[in-house]
């Protein structure tokens, strides 16, 4: 108990008022009191409560006025409320009006203090609960999303979009180009963002148990159905379902999901009783869903009511010009996991990267970054450092080509041009090795980063 908020004792009876804030801090709890409404409203606007006490019957503002202002100005604080009549109707109205909780007069303190000790705890998860909710919003916004290739800016633009409509959306691509995190993007950044977001992999769930995981059932509809379940589809109400591999579901499941989005209601399984859903649905998939159509696999209507608003990801090797900025997310991302000091990888090292052909998309170079901060000892990353498959296949065996200057003929050479191409080389590789941190890239150049920042300009250096 020893770093809870203050707790707000309201009552006008000094005695009363006294002998509960004594209690209370003999209890381990930080008290602070109010004789009236009007005092109590003051100590609101310079103090945050996790919970207030106070009597219903205040002369001037009432407990149900503290009651409403508080609900107004901090929903996640609770209010007890006490009376000496305890009456049904007051009872009613404060529990209408968002009260924690009644007590009546005399107090027992032992259920006080019960009541004070779950009003705590239930204050804390709401505050928890919003926290991990802030932090989902913030992991999930567009610009937590790597890419300023021309593929990635049209599948934003389409996000944007669509964040806040009902439209059901297919999100198509090759396994590892990160269409979970699309569909949380779209999820939390969409007017469903405070209702929940449900997952489910249907390749990863026997066929048998699928049905029973999307529905729910009752007890008794099969063996080992000995307690009704609540189905993801239930889960999911007024929030979002994440259908990920959607080709692999039965064609029988299939009929039953198609007439759960046209009709927006299901059935548990052995049950007969229809329950109402307000579910938006995102589904994906790395197959073609037309060739599994043609091959019988896929009902040809599922397919175009799924695929209401298609969002196409690109594969990372159609994208290469982000492989860098990723490169460097991740490996930043994971030396800040890891708690090393961080790392950047050398010119030669990103080109293999560069050339890799990536079947595994984002998540296998994620998985390449992680693997090789593991492993490398110094605070560069070079080609030796990198999986054999990767520098293995890429176009460039040799090394960072040195430096040259061209010879002087008789034909002369354009200086100011040799000039600016040397300064391009080098500020490209003091960039690579700084990780673009333009002040590490000045000193390594020995010039001053407003000078370095003015070059990258002139010479149209792209970061």
């Amino acid at each position: 108990m020893k770093n809870i908020s203050q707790i707000l004792v309201i009552e006008d009876e000094p005695a009363n008022r006294e002998a509960i804030a004594l209690l209370l801090g003999n209890a381990g709890y930080q008290v602070k009191t109010a004789e009236s409404g009007e005092n109590a409203l003051e100590l609101l606007k310079k103090n945050a409560f996790e919970v207030i006490l106070t009597d219903l019957c205040l002369p001037g503002v009432s407990g149900i006025d503290i009651l409403k202002k508080v609900k107004e100005d901090s929903p996640y604080t609770n209010v007890i409320l006490i009376t000496g009549k305890g009456s049904a109707e007051s009872a009613v109205e404060a529990m209408k009006e968002g009260a924690f909780d009644y007590i009546t007069k005399p107090l027992h303190f032992e259920k006080l203090q019960v009541l004070i000790a779950k009003a705590l705890e239930k204050s804390r998860l709401v505050a928890e609960n919003l926290y991990l909710r802030q932090q989902l919003r913030g992991k999930y916004r567009f610009d937590n999303m790597i890419g300023t290739s021309l593929p990635m800016q049209q599948v934003f633009s389409r996000m944007e979009k669509i964040l806040n409509t009902d439209s059901t959306i297919l999100i198509l691509g090759e396994s590892g180009t990160g269409k979970e995190l699309v569909a949380k993007a779209i999820h939390f950044n969409g007017h469903r963002r405070e209702k929940p977001f449900v997952a489910i992999n249907c390749g990863a769930i026997p066929a048998e148990l699928l049905e029973s995981e999307l529905f729910g059932h009752v007890r008794g509809s099969f063996t080992g159905a000995v307690a009704d379940k609540i189905g993801k589809f239930e889960q999911a109400n007024q929030g979002t379902i994440f259908l990920d591999e959607i080709a692999t579901m039965p064609l029988h499941l299939q009929t039953k999901l198609l007439r759960v989005l046209q009709e927006q209601e299901l059935e548990r399984v052995g049950s007969t009783k229809k329950i109402k859903l307000n579910v938006r649905v995102i589904s994906a998939t790395n197959a073609n869903l037309e060739e599994e159509i043609e091959q019988g696999r896929f009902r040809n209507d599922l397919y175009y009511r799924l695929n209401v608003i298609p969002v196409h990801l690109p594969a990372l090797r159609e994208r290469r010009e982000d492989i860098a900025l990723l490169a460097r997310h991740f490996l930043q991302k994971i030396c800040e996991e890891m708690n090393r000091p961080i790392m950047s990888i050398s010119p030669t090292a990103m080109r293999f990267l560069e050339s890799y052909h990536w079947p595994g998309n984002v998540r296998e170079l994620e998985n390449v970054i992680e693997r090789t901060v593991t492993l490398t000892d110094g605070i560069v990353i070079e080609k030796k450092d990198l999986p054999a498959n990767i520098t293995g296949s890429a176009a460039e065996e040799e090394e960072e080509p040195a430096l040259t200057c061209p010879a002087l003929t008789d034909a002369g050479v354009d200086l100011p041009q040799v000039v600016a191409d040397l300064e391009r080389q080098l500020i490209r590789s003091a960039l690579e090795l700084s990780a673009g941190v333009k002040a590490r890239a000045a000193d390594l150049l020995s010039i001053k980063r407003t000078t370095l920042v003015e070059k990258i300009k002139r010479l149209g250096i792209e970061e």
